[in-house]
């Protein structure tokens, strides 16, 4: 087990350490600090130490038992997940952006006891077929939870076929917690603004519950919004953020982005698997250095880390491995083992069988190269290559020109048959301003090898992306085919 970053307890069982014991630490170092700020409100450590108390004291449940949440970002999730954590018992994050039947999918697989939500979902949960969370326990002794528990099931975006359920143990959090202090180096001095949805471990896991472990402040969006990132940079002088190439796009293309003081950013994280050069630039031009994570659902997800003093001179690198992982390339493909890997998927040993191997290794699907500094560059999805002529071709690498030309909104790379060369890459594109195919295949003209350059443009109005944003690329496929 994992000793989590806690100095000492509030609680007499002092031989149990859980996650939730972080912030009775934290409480009694620094009762006063704020833990939490949202919706113009603080929320102290020991304001904080005392609701996860008194949620985890009546809570309905025993050790095991799930509990799901269907909510936009708040505190309450917090105090559900490390309450939930000192019983022993699971919260399941629901995607807001799911519809009834998907839930339900999910719910069936997981079979939670208790359903929590925010007041802007209570009709949509009550209607999912699982009883409301209930408190006021009547009586019996209560579960105590340890590290070695299971703290999380994280459904992964199911790009293809149906979502699985990742475990990760109260271990694995603490683990990936001090994967992102060292990545960011974390201080009680720092204050992190989290914009991106806690339903998923980018933005619960890569800044939110790690600034929590080192003693800083969050500032809490309750969902993001370009406008209020960037009035809030200004107005409350976080010294480090999180976001996604959407958002990162987002915010650059505002119209207060030149004149919005960014100066308390000591540094930028950027949480996908590629991030385009160019939002990176633009980060960079301000005096902004962007550091970056490469992980997934499994790994909790920091696997492989960019630091701020390599953000400039290795742009557009993943990192290296992060310091309380091991990685390593298996014929290309990125395998990751660690205390911060999951323990399985939910309900599905074969799943589970072909992603973990016997001795502990969790096969990413992901390729990556490394260079002769012993950097990480991904490269692409094993599924998602294409092979034309006997040569490799990884979508990601012209996905990433396509990104860097102003004229183009979106942009993903497919493999489509081709009569020559068995296999081609087509670029499909979602033009901002009038575009034809000869102008974006000039985009790669002496920036890749010939035989890597599309054969094919086709244009759409959009790119088909399921509820966590990915481009379905089974999906494209048929919409190509179709044209």
């Amino acid at each position: 087990m994992i000793a989590s970053a806690a100095r000492r307890s509030t609680s007499p069982a002092r031989t149990t350490i859980n996650l939730s014991r972080i912030i009775g630490s934290w409480a009694a170092d620094f009762p006063a600090k704020a833990a939490i700020h949202f919706d113009g409100l603080d929320l102290s450590y020991q304001d904080l130490w005392d609701r996860i108390q008194k949620t985890s004291s009546s809570l309905q449940v025993a050790k095991g038992d799930r509990v799901a949440w269907l909510g936009y970002n708040c505190p309450e999730m917090l105090v559900l997940l490390f309450a939930l954590a000192r019983r022993g018992a699971i919260l399941v994050p629901l995607n807001w952006r799911l519809t009834a039947a998907e839930h339900r999918t999910i719910l069936e697989d997981c079979k939670p006891r208790w359903i929590a939500f925010d007041r802007d979902f209570e009709s949509h949960a009550r209607g999912l077929g699982i009883h409301a969370l209930e408190k006021g326990n009547k009586g019996g002794k209560e579960s105590i939870g340890s590290d070695a528990d299971d703290a999380l099931i994280v459904y992964t975006s199911g790009t293809t076929g149906r979502p699985k359920g990742a475990v990760l143990t109260q271990a694995a959090l603490i683990c990936n917690g001090l994967n992102s202090i060292h990545a960011h180096d974390l201080t009680p001095s720092d204050h992190v603004l989290t914009a991106l949805p806690m339903f998923h471990v980018g933005g619960l896991n890569n800044q939110t519950l790690p600034a929590l472990q080192a003693g800083a402040s969050v500032t809490l969006h309750r969902r993001f919004d370009p406008a209020l990132w960037l009035a809030d940079v200004a107005k409350r002088r976080p010294t480090i953020s999180l976001l996604v190439p959407a958002t990162l796009q987002a915010v650059i293309s505002h119209p207060a982005w030149p004149s919005t003081d960014l100066s308390s950013l000591r540094m930028m994280n950027a949480g996908s698997m590629v991030v385009p050069d160019s939002l990176i630039r633009a980060f960079h031009a301000r005096g902004i250095p962007v550091g970056q994570i490469y992980g997934c659902t499994e790994t909790a997800p920091i696997a492989v880390v960019l630091r701020k003093e390599d953000a400039e001179r290795k742009l557009g690198s993943a990192g290296k491995p992060a310091p309380h992982c091991e990685v390593k390339l298996v014929a290309g493909e990125i395998w990751v083992r660690g205390p911060n890997v999951m323990r399985a998927y939910w309900n599905d040993p074969a799943g589970t069988a072909a992603a973990l191997t016997a001795d502990g290794w969790f096969r990413t699907g992901d390729l990556a190269r490394i260079d002769t500094d012993g950097y990480y560059w991904i490269i692409g999805r094993l599924k998602d290559v294409i092979i034309s002529g006997g040569e490799n071709i990884y979508p990601a690498e012209l996905e990433n020109i396509l990104a860097d030309c102003p004229a183009i909104a979106e942009a993903a790379v497919i493999g489509v048959e081709d009569p020559k060369w068995g296999e081609a890459a087509c670029a499909c594109v979602v033009a901002r301003e009038k575009l034809d195919e000869q102008t974006v295949l000039d985009l790669f003209r002496n920036r890749l090898a010939r035989f890597k350059h599309p054969r094919r443009v086709v244009f759409l109005d959009s790119l088909p992306r399921n509820a966590m944003g990915k481009v379905q690329k089974p999906e494209l496929k048929r919409l190509v085919a179709g044209a």
